[in-house]
């Protein structure tokens, strides 16, 4: 197994989540920004899905055709690269992040540029595709408006839709009049944060980038094996412009974005774009088959990315996370990531998603606090559009986090000693009773106004951030046993 530095997708030295969702909280103004967002993009995703009177028979259908591809994952990609090669590209296999690189940085490298513009890739961020070229001298310049917030801001995304979600448009004003101009053209003077002027202003800055870049990278939604074609998904347009005039096209992909045919895809752009923008369709959807001389780049290079993903595959319960098509609509439903934002969890894929995908990716012992970044609520699994079981993943892996736990000598929590205690508590009526009888003695003393604030000893954690009822002075079965028991 690859370690976490080569496979990339956490932010090495973050603290875990409930650290960080704890200063998280204490931002009030990330929550109010978090809070008008997530609550705008998740009524007009309710409202789009209700006017489809097969919405649910669409989710049905996408969770089939994703769990099938998974199946036969091997002779998808195979028939993908065969696919790709026939029409005049080049596929290459990336094992991990710094495969992936190298791969990418020699192609740039081969063409004699220094630059490249970017439309907006998960699967780069997964990697730090950007630091790698950097180190090589080559500067990467993100064209998604949200993604140039971001690396104007030296920051991180903390969405997967919406990066810049953790910022209003007053501060994006003041990063734009402050950091545009270190990066290319600067903002015009007198730019106010109307969402207007600040589309204008990046429209700007990014138009001469695109007329003069020679070499493109991508993202991929999807790939079709059948025909080799790939797709991408966005709404701004510089994706088109990515496309279409640089020279030359390097696309990184993760291996688990294939689909056997075109009526698969079909599918999935009803889906996505209803569950990710609350859009019928995309403004913007582009596809593109090899090379075509005198129409697009002459150069296609599609790097298939693996990074940990035939591990998950391997887990017949965890591998359900890889039918994620990146929508974004279990973020937007969470009730934790509105409260925490995506930074809390140290991780390129944030939310409900990326508390199941990410320790699979990495191996759960280097992202063990995220199955536990969750309330259990099911929000997540109603709203994903390819029905991933999200709060099952959780628990199971969380069993994982403790099983890895014991393999490493690790002692019992002093919650699993408790609930050990508790099995035999309740595996016993006379012990049960007696422990009742205990705890509604305990509890009346410990109360103070009706409530028990703080609950001694191990048990502190469960009351940390809510009061405890104060138990009652007879049990049901003890008031059973009085008034009904023979009668």
């Amino acid at each position: 197994m690859n370690s976490p530095g080569e496979r990339g997708v956490v932010w090495l030295g973050s603290p875990s989540f409930p650290d960080a969702a704890r200063e998280a909280l204490g931002n009030t103004r990330l929550r109010a920004n978090l809070k008008r967002a997530t609550t705008v993009i998740r009524d007009k995703r309710l409202a789009v899905a209700s006017e489809l009177d097969d919405w649910e028979a669409l989710r049905t259908a996408a969770d089939a055709i994703k769990t099938r591809t998974l199946r036969h994952l091997d002779h998808h990609l195979l028939r993908l690269e065969e696919s790709v090669t026939e029409a005049g590209g080049i596929v290459h296999w990336a094992a991990d992040a710094a495969e992936a690189n190298r791969i990418v940085t020699e192609l740039v490298r081969a063409t004699g540029e220094r630059e490249v513009v970017k439309v907006k890739s998960m699967a780069t961020q997964e990697i730090g595709l950007n630091e790698a070229l950097a180190e090589a001298g080559i500067t990467a310049y993100e064209t998604d408006l949200a993604e140039l917030i971001v690396q104007l801001g030296d920051d991180r995304p903390s969405h997967i839709l919406v990066p810049a979600i953790h910022r209003n448009r007053t501060e994006i004003r003041e990063l734009f009049a402050e950091r545009m101009g270190a990066w290319g053209q600067p903002a015009p003077e007198g730019l106010t944060d109307d969402p207007a002027a600040l589309a204008e202003a990046a429209r700007r800055h990014l138009r001469e980038k695109f007329l003069r870049a020679k070499v493109a990278v991508s993202g991929a939604n999807f790939a079709v094996a059948d025909t080799g074609t790939v797709v991408v998904l966005e709404s701004e347009g510089n994706g088109r412009m990515c496309l279409t005039l640089p020279e030359t096209l390097i696309t990184v992909m993760g291996i688990e974005k294939v689909v056997p045919g075109w009526a698969d895809l079909e599918v999935f752009l009803q889906l996505l774009p209803r569950s990710s923008t609350g859009e019928r369709m995309n403004p913007y959807t582009s596809t593109w088959t090899g090379t075509t001389e005198s129409d697009g780049p002459s150069a296609f290079h599609l790097v298939l990315l693996d990074n940990g993903r035939t591990d998950t595959l391997a887990d017949t319960v965890g591998r359900q996370a890889l039918a994620c098509i990146r929508c974004s609509a279990c973020l937007n439903v969470c009730p934790v990531f509105e409260r925490t934002g995506g930074h809390a969890y140290g991780s390129v894929y944030p939310g409900p998603i990326g508390a199941v995908l990410t320790p699979q990716l990495v191996g759960v012992d280097h992202a063990a606090s995220l199955p536990f970044a969750s309330t259990l609520c099911g929000a997540c699994y109603e709203a994903c559009p390819v029905k991933i079981d999200i709060p099952k993943l959780l628990v199971h892996l969380r069993s994982e986090v403790v099983k890895a736990r014991r393999a490493a000598g690790g002692l019992p929590t002093g919650e699993a000693l408790a609930m050990k205690a508790a099995a035999t508590v309740l595996d016993s009526p006379a012990l049960l009773a007696a422990a009742q009888r205990a705890a509604s003695l305990g509890g009346r003393a410990l109360a103070r106004g009706g409530r028990i604030g703080r609950l001694p000893g191990p048990l502190s954690g469960w009351s940390a951030d809510r009061d405890t009822p104060v138990p009652p002075a007879e049990s049901f079965r003890a008031w059973w046993r009085r008034n009904r028991e023979g009668k």
